[in-house]
């Protein structure tokens, strides 16, 4: 009889253990390196954009200078600028001396002749106050407002001209750096004013040239020489900077988690653009030459021809918190995870309460739910289109922008319902 095989021996289970998955430096080096760069860019891109559209745009020129004619501060400086000007060309101390000699030469008595004379500094103290009650009538009036606003829509129809270096333009910027606006029209209506009172001497005058200094410095030289290149810095830069942020995303391997890194990089690249307006603003101050009489009159300009950039970058800041919170919660991290859950409960039960009372979106809600990923991209689209395509782009028009589009998702979310799920019949179901 043969004898039975012998029983093979019993094996363990041998655990199968995947292979360790590689990590992609390559993708991620790329993704961080897009994202940098665009971070770097972009505060360069704004300041491109805002002087490229002072220089282009009327408008706008006249929307960050016209405010000017009504700060006090610079109705002082004007004044001051138009007062000395006429003050000098009227030679007001010579007029003084020549009217209190004449008169001391009339052959009074040595006490009175003294006493004329002594009146000499008195008169030039007079007739300035005259002259300078004259210029602040007109200065302060909306005659002015309307001549200056006037005055810088004209300037600016030449601006391109004193950046090409036409010594005809009606702006002028001087070797050291200082962008200057002519007040003939100014001067000519304060004339006026001064005749009409009686001070019919300023009518022989010839045209006093007088100006009104809007920048100082070095750079506008410097602007001078790369007027070219501007146009196509502000024109490009800002596409470039969105294009590298928008491919650092696209190359990372977690692009929500890489759009959120996006995102803050460029609300801290606006910070450090704002923080760079403040210190230069103080390097400004520090660095006006000693012709510049009024330095707070020189720090209002600078602050108002600034404001437009300001905007910007707090634009650019919002916007980048925007974008790094929509992609917080789109994401994958267990905090977006649950808020979402939380999301879906709520609009589920709302949903069941409905359907209790009879209250329900039907076919739509089933359109809208099979149509949901379709619906998401056109109003996140529809809302990027807002953004870009507004002139200007200010904090306010970001904010409320994603506010109403991510009311209009969640009420999409919330009318949107799934179909009836469709039951398969049994395969072992035999029909008779």
């Amino acid at each position: 009889m043969r004898a039975a095989p012998a029983a093979a021996p019993a094996t363990a289970p041998v655990a199968v253990v995947a292979p360790p998955r590689r990590r992609r430096w390559g993708r991620s080096t790329t993704a961080v390196v897009l994202i940098l760069l665009g971070a770097l860019l972009a505060p360069i891109a704004v300041v491109s954009a805002w002087a490229q559209g002072l220089v282009d745009d009327t408008d706008r020129w006249v929307a960050t200078v016209g405010p000017l004619s009504d700060d006090t501060t610079i109705q002082a400086a004007v004044t001051n600028r138009i007062t000395d000007a006429i003050v000098d060309a009227v030679n007001v101390e010579q007029l003084a001396a020549d009217a209190t000699g004449a008169v001391a030469d009339l052959g009074l008595p040595p006490l009175v002749s003294s006493a004329v004379e002594s009146l000499q500094g008195p008169l030039v103290n007079a007739a300035t106050d005259f002259i300078r009650r004259g210029v602040t009538n007109v200065v302060t009036s909306d005659a002015f407002s309307t001549a200056w606003v006037e005055a810088n829509r004209t300037a600016h129809a030449q601006l391109v001209a004193v950046l090409q270096g036409d010594p005809d333009a009606i702006a002028s910027i001087d070797a050291d750096g200082t962008l200057s606006v002519k007040l003939t029209t100014v001067i000519d209506a304060v004339k006026d004013t001064l005749v009409e009172r009686g001070f019919t001497i300023v009518e022989r005058l010839p045209s006093i040239d007088a100006t009104f200094p809007l920048v100082q410095s070095s750079d506008l030289v410097k602007l001078q020489t790369g007027y070219r290149l501007l146009h196509a810095l502000g024109t490009w830069l800002p596409w470039l900077s969105i294009l590298l942020l928008a491919g650092g995303v696209i190359a990372a391997q977690r692009r929500s988690r890489a759009l959120v890194v996006a995102g803050l990089s460029l609300a801290v690249a606006m910070l450090v653009l704002g923080l760079g307006l403040t210190i230069g603003r103080s390097v400004y101050a520090s660095s006006l030459p000693d012709t510049i009489q009024r330095h707070d009159a020189a720090l209002v300009v600078y602050d108002q021809a600034v404001s437009l950039l300001r905007i910007a970058l707090r634009s650019g800041l919002v916007l980048g918190l925007v974008v790094a919170a929509v992609a917080f919660l789109v994401g994958g991290t267990v905090a977006a995870r649950s808020l979402r859950s939380s999301w879906s409960r709520a609009t589920a039960a709302a949903r069941g309460a409905g359907d209790r009372r009879g209250v329900s979106t039907g076919p739509v809600g089933e359109f809208l739910y099979q149509q949901r990923t379709l619906l998401r991209v056109v109003v996140i689209a529809i809302a990027a289109l807002v953004i870009v395509l507004a002139d200007p782009i200010t904090p306010p028009l970001v904010f409320w922008t994603a506010v109403v589009a991510g009311a209009v998702l969640l009420l999409l979310s919330l009318l949107a319902r799934p179909g009836a799920p469709v039951v398969e019949p049994d395969e072992k179901t035999v029909a008779v």
